[in-house]
């Protein structure tokens, strides 16, 4: 489905990673590991498009990404570290926004999964960290996208949100789908479904 081909990223002058490839196929949990400042956002963001490597290319289905971006761009779900959603929305009109052919009940059942009822019409900015972060991940319970680019999905989430998230992205990748993700925490895989790809940081010259 996806294909790195050694990639290389600089930022400041300082090289973070050179010449990374690896594929992507379906049913692939993908996580990507290393230190603070070894590029894991920054590979997040080339694998999405939303910036470009220094040197190397990202293809889905043998076509570089920079030349299908429409394709592309309806092919993933990208969320960021950040939330990413509307602060004067509540919960309830962010999904709206984002997936608005879904029916209400549909909208309810995804605040129902991330533990947001009685939140739904909240305005976002009055949440916690935690609960706009659930706000973001709701998308996940609607998405019917195969690839899922994930930065922190489990940051600010509580123990049993982490195993309803680690099922979803196990029904997820059951049905054809892929997911690669950045955590700082140890991630359950009984199937041993997970791939961990591990970034160095680069040694100052």
């Amino acid at each position: 489905m996806l294909q790195a081909h050694n990639l290389t990223c600089v930022r400041d002058e300082r090289t973070l990673f050179s010449e990374l490839s690896f594929t992507v196929s379906a049913g692939d949990i993908i996580q990507i590991e290393g230190a603070n400042g070894a590029g894991k956002t920054s590979l997040l963001r080339i694998l999405a498009g939303l910036s470009q490597a220094e040197q190397g290319d990202v293809f889905w289905q043998q076509q570089p990404i920079r030349r299908q971006r429409d394709v592309w761009h309806r092919t993933l779900l990208y969320l960021g570290h950040q939330p990413g959603v509307k602060a004067v929305l509540s919960a309830r009109e962010n999904l709206q926004f984002f997936h608005a052919q879904e029916p209400e009940e549909v909208l309810w059942q995804a605040l129902e999964e991330v533990d947001l009822v009685g939140y739904e019409e909240v305005p976002v900015a009055q949440l916690s960290a935690g609960q706009q972060r659930r706000v973001a991940l709701a998308r996940l319970w609607l998405s019917r996208a195969p690839l899922w680019i994930l930065d922190e999905p489990l940051t600010a989430i509580d123990k049993s949100g982490v195993i309803k998230l680690m099922a979803l992205f196990s029904r997820h990748v059951d049905n054809g789908g892929s997911v690669i993700l950045t955590t700082h925490q140890e991630l359950t895989d009984p199937a041993q479904r997970v791939r961990k790809i591990r970034l160095s940081v680069a040694e100052a010259p």
